[in-house]
């Protein structure tokens, strides 16, 4: 069994989730998908123009692997631009740097708060108190803790 990806480090989400080609229903139209991690390692290799070393440092990854994903991100955006597909972005395996991201039992609502605001009252959404944490933590949060027996 393969080990699982470890998150990748993401200053923000993107500000859209899909891109498509003018004048054509999303119906006949075949989609590329682009993940989080892809779309970072665009937007730190070709958007601000960092190095790879510098860049890998940013997403929490080797510059090997964020070869890997910049060339693979490079070429689905070639592939939507040539084929004239819509290309949707989300998904992957990322931690937004300087956000805590929470989760709502109850309603499914998730949201996310800077570091160093406080436990919220309850969700923005039901404003029910039964949510948690859903990234990792600075510490590592409550799934590296050993477990009791």
């Amino acid at each position: 069994m393969a080990r699982p990806p470890c998150p990748r480090r993401v200053k923000a989400l993107p500000p859209c989730s899909y891109f498509k080609p003018a004048g054509i229903p999303m119906s006949r139209l075949e989609e590329v998908a682009l993940s989080v991690d892809e779309f970072e390692a665009i937007r730190l290799a070709d958007l601000e123009g960092l190095y790879q070393d510098d860049a890998a440092t940013q997403m929490g990854v080797s510059r090997p692997t964020f070869a890997r994903i910049v060339e693979a991100s490079r070429r689905k955006v070639a592939e939507a631009l040539v084929h004239g597909r819509a290309l949707r972005i989300g998904g992957g395996p990322v931690a937004l740097v300087g956000l805590r991201q929470f989760r709502c039992e109850a309603c499914r609502h998730e949201w996310s708060l800077p570091f160093g605001t406080g436990r919220p009252e309850g969700c923005p959404a039901c404003e029910s108190e039964g949510f948690r944490r859903t990234d990792a933590g600075p510490r590592g949060g409550a799934s590296a803790r050993p477990q009791r027996r």
